[in-house]
C-alpha cells in the first residue's frame, strides 16, 4: 500500500434504488474504503454486487443515500463551481464498453479533443498536436484521429477511451471492467499498458473487475464485495496467500490455474444455494445462505468489517 496521502476516502456509504411495491435495492449497504496516492486499488465480487455503483458514488455521478465520499478531505457536496471543474479534470473513468462509451458520430481526434476543449483554451493546432501525443502514448498512430470509432477493433477502441481519460491530465481513474468486453489476448495488452502508464503519470486507479487474475496482477491492495458489503480488504499478497472470509476464499480458489501439469488438481470451494436477493437480504450475515461455517450468530447478527491483523479487515464472525 502507498504511504502517500488519501485521494478518496469513502465513509459508510449507501446507496438505495427504489424498486416496485415500495421496497428498496441496497446497491451499496455501509461501505468504508480509502485509496492512497500512487495505490492501485482493486474491488472485486460477483455481478450486481455493487462495484460499479461505488466507482460511480466516488465520480459523483450518483449522491449517496447515506455516507460521505472525501475527496483530499474535502466532501464532494462542499466543492464549488471551481473545485467542481477541478475534480472533473483531475478524476476521470474508463468504461467497460469500449464501443457505448464512444459517439459514432464523432471521429477519433474529436472524441480525445473533448476534455481539451473544456479544461484548456487550446488553438487548433495546439489541440491536434495533444490528440496525436494521447494516441501515442497507447499504442496507435496519429491517423487513427481521422477515423471512427465502428472502424477500430474492441482493443483499439479501449485505447481510444484511455486517450480519452488521459487527455486531460488526471491524477485518479475509476477503471470501470475495462478488459471485460474484449478478447482475452487483448486483456493482457490494456492491463500492461495500464501499468505502464501508471508508473510514467504517477496515476493512482480503482480498478473494478470480477476477473481475479488480472485484479492479483494489477492491484495493491484488494476489497472484496458481496450483495452491497465489504468482506475482506487486505493488501493483495496478505488476501491471495490468507484469505479469511468464507466467500473470499471460494472466489480465490476459482482462479484456474494456467500449468497444464497441474491444472487438473482442484482444491476449489464449491458454494451451494442461492444469491439472496438486494430486495430481501438476510437479517445477518448476507452470506450465512451459501456459508459452510453458518452458525446462529451469523444468521441474527450482521458481522462488523473489523481489523484482525495490521491493514487485514475481515467481515466475519468465525474469524
Amino acid at each position: 500500500m502507498s504511504e502517500n496521502k488519501v485521494i478518496f476516502e469513502a465513509k459508510n456509504l449507501k446507496k438505495y434504488f427504489p424498486a416496485s411495491g415500495g421496497k428498496m435495492v441496497r446497491a451499496v449497504d455501509d461501505v468504508s474504503f480509502s485509496i492512497s496516492e500512487g495505490e492501485t486499488f482493486g474491488l472485486v465480487g460477483e455481478s450486481g454486487c455493487g462495484k460499479t455503483t461505488c466507482g460511480r458514488m466516488l465520480l459523483g455521478v450518483y449522491p449517496p443515500t447515506e455516507g460521505e465520499v472525501l475527496y483530499r478531505g474535502r466532501g464532494l457536496g462542499t466543492l464549488d463551481r471551481h473545485e467542481r471543474m477541478d475534480f472533473c479534470k483531475n478524476v476521470q473513468m474508463i468504461f467497460q464498453d469500449p464501443y457505448a462509451c464512444l459517439d459514432p458520430r464523432m471521429s477519433i481526434g474529436s472524441i480525445i479533443a473533448e476534455g481539451l476543449h473544456v479544461h484548456f483554451r487550446l488553438n487548433q493546432e495546439e489541440t491536434m498536436k495533444r490528440v496525436k501525443e494521447q494516441l501515442d502514448r497507447v499504442g496507435l498512430t496519429s491517423d487513427y484521429a481521422s477515423r471512427f470509432p465502428h472502424e477500430l477493433s474492441g482493443g483499439q477502441r479501449q485505447r481510444v477511451g484511455i486517450a480519452r481519460a488521459l487527455a486531460v491530465e488526471p491524477r485518479f481513474i475509476v477503471c470501470d471492467e475495462p478488459i471485460a468486453a474484449l478478447d482475452v489476448s487483448i486483456q493482457a495488452q490494456i492491463v500492461n499498458l495500464m501499468i505502464q502508464l501508471q508508473r510514467e503519470l504517477k496515476l493512482t486507479y480503482l480498478f473494478i473487475s470480477h476477473d481475479l487474475s488480472m485484479v492479483r496482477h494489477i492491484s495493491d491492495r484488494i476489497g472484496v464485495m458481496y450483495l452491497g458489503s465489504l468482506v475482506e480488504l487486505a493488501g493483495n499478497v496478505v488476501i491471495h496467500e490468507k484469505p479469511l472470509h468464507p466467500y473470499t476464499q471460494a472466489l480465490f480458489s476459482a482462479i484456474p490455474i494456467a500449468d497444464p501439469d497441474h491444472s487438473w488438481i482442484s482444491d476449489r470451494i464449491r458454494l451451494e444455494g442461492e444469491i439472496p436477493s438486494p430486495l430481501s437480504a438476510p437479517p445477518g450475515c448476507k452470506f450465512s445462505s451459501r456459508c459452510r461455517m453458518c452458525t446462529e450468530e451469523c444468521r441474527k447478527s450482521p458481522p462488523p468489517l473489523r481489523e484482525v491483523e495490521p491493514g487485514h479487515f475481515v467481515a466475519c464472525h468465525r474469524v
